[in-house]
């Protein structure tokens, strides 16, 4: 049912000349927000505390990485050896493979590009919103620019950045097609956290069968599904306790593992130490042909994890990760790496198990051990990766509502999300038994592997462009060198499409159905919004009561609009005429950053005179913010207006001579503008702050006025600061009311089928199974009131 306030006719009449000053009362909150912004500096952490994270990132964000000696030389050569020489051949590709990419690429520059210390892809596009106005939901406010954590900078209007701003903007399909890019990215990261934990688990068990061979695959295949199960079910203690039990485990792994290196390369060959020469890629490729170009999809395993290690770091500082990985990691990697290399040129028949075969005997079961948890370890990044992405997702509007659990209370980047841990798990049992092959699972998790590292790249690219804006010949230099490797690896995984690399992208095309559609019906949805809400002027010509009963209590209505006056709300009263002596207007708004801190988190303005006792709210959340439960929003949002009202009280007092005496040295042509603060902005209070800008405005009469006239509020402040707050404190006692819409999204009747589709099942969909927003705001169902509309899109 449409709602509408009067008729279409009075509409048509008020809608021209109310347009006009419906722009003058509703302007942005730039002014409160540029007050509220703090200022605010991070925190420096000590050394004992950056080598402690470094530690603990170890068990976190380096167990995929870690355990990749297991299964890369079985996967590079799963029909043998053919030349012992092919062996050093792919040992160089591995080692230049992880100078370049984890080493380089991702440890010292592709770190650097969080947004604020948060890694993944949806936070580099976050980044990038900020800095170009790409974002397909169109709810930027210029206020949003004077947040602490926004990080702009203006661009010189030749300069390359200015220009490759203006490319993207230009076009409404260069946006998407950036988004496409994000979404891609993040549902292959998805797919690794599914992929991961099963060639893991499967080649760390495998290696029982050097010691019981006549044990069968399907005994082994369920001692891999019982770790499995073990593993999602250990999620729920959270990052921090899985972090410290997990890392001394790893640290010792990563030693073992070095140590046998050493081992290895001083008993069998020291001669595979000439590796380190690139010479030999060129041999492996000119002599092996088409063989050497497949078998990269076997060294792509050497770099799984890397993608995990930028999306964990929001979990861990940037020089905690960059520590562990250049005293710890890489060392014990590339000694692991040589070691087998070593083996293999002296025993090329035993490939299959190469790293269970070049233990030590005396020390086997203890190593096969270690192996054992350090697979099951080596699952943690990818999981907490696709969580942390996930919730990202979810506030940027691009992933339907789920439960997140904050793990942590000096941590609040480490989450759990039960409903995902669990589809992970599932998922990730039915990939390991249904392909029961290490090799398999292992050209599925190359090909995701690579997938997310391209558009991690292009990503970059718009990075250095815009945020670093760098020399345009170290674009080139870091473009040339990425795409040159990730695009030969990419050429070789593609060759394996058919051999278990389509399995990341179906569950990769699942997840960008499900995320795609979720935004596509979001920004439907808001622009419906836009394209229906009352314009201020048009409510406030109805005078003080509004023509409607005013009941004690205050009524929060919880819109998507920072401006104008939400549809739910004038469907409302055209059912029921009557509302709250209070009504406050509720925009929860989340931005392009990774937080909003407290003391910028609401902006407070005033609708009307005293007499309407409405107000605007809007309430800002970065996409890594803890939303707190709903009795202490209440108490924060109550705050806030308490302290709007002493501030309004304070400027009274001596705002109105300054501004009549400025307003008398206009014209009559600008009097207008002068009892709008002199900038045509609405007024606007600082509720942190010793000082506010100018009074509230409303319309005189109750028809739209012809010429436009306004009085300022001074005129009607025969109302104190303590009636104010004493008249709200009771309408709050007398109970406070969440009004929220439950819209139903319906594709118009002309629509093509494909739209049809989309919302009126798979969107219809989504919203059934998602969590409801009382959830979400944790909206007691006693204080609770939803007004029902159908939205035809």
């Amino acid at each position: 049912m449409a709602s509408r306030m009067g008729t279409d006719e009075e509409m048509g009449q008020n809608k021209s000349s109310g347009w006009m000053l419906d722009q003058k009362l509703d302007q942005p909150m730039d002014e409160e927000a540029m007050r509220l912004k703090n200022m605010s500096t991070e925190k420096e952490i000590s050394t004992i505390l950056l080598l402690q994270l470094a530690f603990q990132s170890l068990g976190v964000v380096y167990g995929d990485l870690g355990t990749s000696p297991l299964y890369v030389y079985y996967n590079t050569f799963p029909r043998g050896i053919a030349e012992p020489e092919d062996v050093i051949g792919v040992l160089s590709l591995i080692i230049y493979s992880l100078t370049l990419v984890p080493l380089i690429k991702y440890v010292f520059i592709v770190s650097r590009a969080t947004d604020n210390g948060q890694g993944g892809t949806f936070a580099l596009y976050s980044l990038l919103c900020r800095h170009a106005k790409i974002k397909i939901i169109p709810n930027y406010d210029q206020s949003d620019e004077k947040l602490t954590t926004y990080n702009y900078r203006s661009y010189h209007e030749k300069s390359l950045a200015a220009k490759t701003k203006r490319w993207l903007e230009k076009y409404a399909y260069r946006k998407t097609a950036l988004l496409v890019l994000v979404l891609v990215g993040s549902c292959m990261v998805i797919g690794d956290g599914i992929l991961t934990p099963a060639i893991s688990v499967l080649s760390a068990v495998n290696g029982i069968n050097i010691t019981h061979p006549k044990l069968s695959k399907d005994m082994v295949l369920m001692i891999a599904v019982a770790l499995i199960i073990i593993l999602f079910s250990m999620q729920h203690y959270g990052t921090d306790k899985v972090g410290w039990l997990f890392s001394p485990i790893v640290f010792v792994w990563f030693l073992l593992i070095g140590g046998i290196g050493i081992y290895n390369i001083c008993k069998y060959e020291t001669s595979v130490l000439k590796a380190f020469s690139p010479v030999y890629i060129y041999r492996y490729f000119k002599r092996g042909g088409k063989d050497s170009w497949t078998s990269l999809g076997g060294v792509m395993l050497s770099l799984t994890g890397t993608e995990a290690l930028f999306a964990d770091l929001s979990l861990f500082p940037a020089p905690a990760i960059q520590i562990a990985f250049t005293v710890v990691v890489f060392p014990c990697l590339l000694l692991a790496y040589v070691g087998q290399a070593a083996y293999l040129v002296q025993n090329s028949d035993q490939v299959v198990g190469a790293f269970y075969h070049s233990i030590p005997d005396s020390i086997y079961f203890p190593v096969y051990v270690v192996a054992t948890l350090a697979a099951i370890v080596a699952s943690q990044a990818t999981i907490c990766a696709t969580f942390s992405l996930i919730k990202q997702a979810v506030a940027l509007g691009c992933f339907p509502r789920v439960k997140v659990i904050h793990t942590s209370k000096n941590y609040p980047n480490q989450i759990y999300i039960p409903d995902i841990n669990w589809i992970l798990m599932i998922l990730c049992i039915t990939v390991t038994t249904a392909f029961k092959s290490q090799y398999q699972i292992g050209n599925a998790s190359g090909a995701a592997v690579v997938i997310v590292m391209l558009v991690t790249t292009f990503l970059m690219i718009l990075i250095m462009l815009l945020v670093w804006r760098s020399h345009w010949m170290l674009i080139l230099i870091f473009t040339v060198l990425s795409l040159v490797v990730e695009l030969t690896y990419f050429s070789a995984v593609i060759l394996k499409v058919n051999q278990g690399g389509w399995v990341p992208l179906v569950i990769a095309t699942v997840f960008f159905i499900i995320m795609y559609v979720w935004h596509y019906g979001t920004v439907k949805h808001y622009e419906f919004e836009m394209h229906n809400k009352v314009p201020l002027a048009w409510i406030l010509r109805l005078g003080p009561s509004l023509g409607l009963v005013r009941v004690p209590g205050v009524g929060l209505v919880y819109s998507e609009l920072a401006s104008g006056v939400p549809n739910i709300f004038s469907h409302l009263i055209t059912n029921v005429p009557a509302i709250h002596s209070v009504v406050i207007f509720v925009c929860v708004k989340y931005l392009p950053v990774y937080t909003v801190p407290e003391g910028e988190r609401f902006l407070i303005k005033r609708i009307g005179t005293m007499d309407f006792h409405m107000f605007r709210c809007v309430v800002r959340y970065g996409y890594s913010d803890l939303r707190k439960k709903d009795d202490d929003f209440e108490n924060k949002l109550f705050d806030s207006l308490f302290m709007f009202f002493r501030l309004e009280s304070l400027m009274d007092s001596f705002s109105d001579s300054d501004e009549h005496s400025l307003c008398d040295q206009e014209t009559e042509g600008s009097r207008d503008d002068c009892l709008l603060n002199g900038n045509g902005n609405a007024p606007e209070f600082n509720v942190n702050s010793n000082i506010s800008s100018g009074d509230s405005i409303v319309l005189v009469d109750s028809p739209l006025p012809k010429n436009n006239t306004i009085v300022s509020s001074s005129q009607a402040s025969k109302h104190s600061e303590a009636d104010g707050l004493e008249f709200t404190k009771r309408c709050r006692d007398a109970g406070v009311v969440h009004l929220m819409g439950n819209t139903i999204l319906k594709a118009k009747s002309d629509s093509r089928f494909y739209k049809k589709i989309t919302i009126d099942y798979v969107y219809a969909f989504l919203r059934k199974i998602c969590r409801e927003k009382n959830v979400i705001f944790h909206i007691p169902y006693e204080s609770l009131l939803n007004v029902g509309q159908v939205y035809y899109v």
